[in-house]
Formats: C-alpha cells, structure tokens, sequence
C-alpha cells in the first residue's frame, strides 16, 4: 500500500516588477516640457520678442501714451478673439464676425435715432440681433451638417449686404447719423467707450474689458463643465455625443458667444464714434481668427486656451502701432500679419510633435 504524498508549502508566483523610477508612465515630465505643452507658451515668447523688438526699433513706444494705444488696439481685437477662440476650441469658426460687429453697431444706431428712442433701447435690440445671429449660425450648423465655412460665409454675405442697403434705404446715406446728444448716450459711453487715468495716461475702459473676459473664458474652459464640453465636442463631436456631451447645445452656444463678442465690441465703436459706416468690418474676421490660431488653437478643435488669444492680441496690437511710431509704411502690417501668423502654425506645430515625442 502505498503512502500519500505529503502536501508541501504553497508556492505563489513572484509579484509584478513595477515600474521602476525612470518608467515614463509614472516618472513626472520635466517643468520644461509641461511648459512647452500649454498652447500659449509659444505665443508668449512670440509677442515678448515682438514687444522688445519694437522697444528698440521705435524708442517712443516706451512712452505711457504710446503703450496706452497698443494695448487699446489689442483690446478691439482680443476682445471678438477670445469668443471666436472659443469657438475654434469647439472645432467651428466664424467668418461673419467681422461684419456682425458693425451690424450690431448700425441696428443700435439707427433704431435709437430713426425712433427717437433712449440709446439704451438701441443697446438692447443690438444685443438680441447679435445674439440672434449666432444663434442662428450656430441652428444652421447642427441642423444641415455643413461645414462651418460655408453657413458663416453665407451669413457674412447676408450682412454685409444688409448693412449698406438698409442704411442708404434708412438714412439715404452709407454711415448713420450722429447719435451723441440723445437721451443715455452719456452712460453707455461710459460703459462702453470711456477713458480713465493711469499715472497720468489715458487708459481705454476696453483693456479692462478685454482682460476681465480673458479671466472669465479662461475659469470657463479650466473649471466648470461646459468647458468640458467645448473640448469633448472639438477633439471628437461623435465621442462627446455618446459619453452624454450635449454637441448642439454647445455648439450653438459657442456661436452666441461670437454674437456677444460682435455685439460688444459694435457698441464700443458706436459711442466712440458715435456714427457707424455700413462698409466696415469686411476683413476683421481674418484678424480674429489669425489672433486665435496665433495664441495656440488649431483649426481642426479640441486644442487651445484663452490665454493665449491675449497675447496672440497684443502681438497684432503691438505690431501696427510700432511700425507707425517706428516710421516705416504702415503697408508692411499685412506682411508682418501673414509672418506672424505663418511662423506661428509651425511653432506650435513643432511644440506638439516635440512634446508627443518625449
């Protein structure tokens, strides 16, 4: 009769080695590379070398008045460009915000002074026009499947159209009339086209505007869920839709916001002014989106901030100013316009490949 075997000690396999200290998954990439990316670093050293450039081109840009008129100018422009960033982000672009801007500023104008009504009546109208605007680019968009470019490039023809026939048709001239003495101009001048002191500098209220959006769009896209969702339906709309993203509502929304943006900076142009030429706007949409994919967003969605549109604005800003005090043809700003925009594309190109690859 044979005897049992003895049962002898378990014997379990060895753990998984882990990864070791230098294994990429856990080992935390250099303070360089986390730098390199974010999508506003290369505009950064983009307008900090621009800005040093025309320090020593021009010596009057050091004056305080002459960098109040820099930043003015990169405010009117930063201000449309955060909103059409946005956009960018959520994979659309707007090519009638050029023009939405001077429709807001003609339907605040001409219903205030053909109506004889307080200019703040004219404020709100605009604001709904504008917002209608977007709202309807935005219907347009999510209900025909058609490209952004081709529902935008309709509504800019639709516009620019509108604009110059119903003010011949209202006021038989191309500009509106002067609305400065009527009823409230005072205070929306103030909220929209006033000036204060600085250390003796006259400061546009535009720039505080400018940065105050800059901060607001930038907690939206790092901190709440819709910017969640601006990211989700620009990287990947089909994705988004089914982990729940709400695409249409996001999308019209983002196209609302181009709307305001237009609305707002129509309204500046109008009480600064205080008359409005129907053929203007035409070619301001290139400089939002060139501001935009300047600060670091790319055309194809899913990739940019807010903060980078700001510098992207100032670098515009900068650049147009510091040619007129450094003396040279004001000519030369498209061809800066088309480099700054060209080696923008593939700084921020080579960042992504350099930064994909380590």
């Amino acid at each position: 009769m044979n005897a049992s075997p003895q049962a002898g000690p378990a014997v379990t396999a060895p753990p998984a080695p882990g990864p070791g200290p230098g294994d990429g998954r856990t080992r935390r990439r250099p303070l360089a590379l986390r730098l390199l990316a974010r999508p506003e670093i290369g505009v950064l050293l983009g307008a900090v070398a621009v800005f040093v450039f025309f320090l020593i081109a021009a010596p009057s840009v050091r004056d305080g008045g002459s960098m109040a008129t820099v930043l003015y100018q990169s405010s009117t422009i930063g201000i449309m460009a955060l909103p059409v960033a946005l956009l960018m982000i959520g994979g659309e672009f707007d090519l009638s915000a050029g023009v939405a801007v001077v429709t807001s500023a003609l339907t605040a104008s001409m219903l205030s002074y053909q109506l004889t009504m307080n200019v703040w009546m004219g404020v709100v109208v605009a604001l709904v026009v504008s917002l209608g605007v977007g709202a309807f680019n935005g219907w347009m968009l999510v209900r025909t499947g058609l490209p952004s470019f081709l529902v935008t490039l309709g509504t800019f023809l639709i516009l620019q159209g509108v604009n110059l026939a119903v003010t011949k048709l209202v006021t038989g001239n191309v500009a509106t009339d002067d609305i400065s003495d009527m009823d409230g101009f005072g205070r929306a001048e103030a909220l929209f086209a006033s000036s204060f002191d600085v250390g003796g500098v006259q400061v546009k209220i535009t720039v505080v505007w400018w940065l105050v959006f800059a901060a607001l769009a930038t907690w939206v896209l790092l901190r709440t869920k819709y910017g969640n969702w601006v990211f989700a339906v620009g990287g990947d709309q089909e994705a988004a839709r089914a982990v729940g993203v709400p695409v249409t509502f996001t999308k019209v929304t983002l196209f609302m916001l181009v709307g305001f943006g237009a609305w707002f900076v129509g309204m500046h142009q109008l009480f600064s002014f205080n008359t409005v030429q129907s053929g203007e706007g035409v070619g301001q949409e290139l400089i939002y989106i060139a501001a935009a994919v300047i600060g670091g967003c790319l055309l194809t969605g899913g990739h940019g901030s807010a903060v980078g549109p700001v510098f992207g604005a100032f670098m515009f800003g900068m650049v147009n100013q510091g040619i007129v005090y450094a003396g040279w043809n004001p000519d030369w700003f498209k061809a800066f316009l088309g480099a700054m925009l060209l080696g923008a594309v593939l700084v921020n190109l080579w960042v992504r490949r350099a930064v994909t690859r380590r």
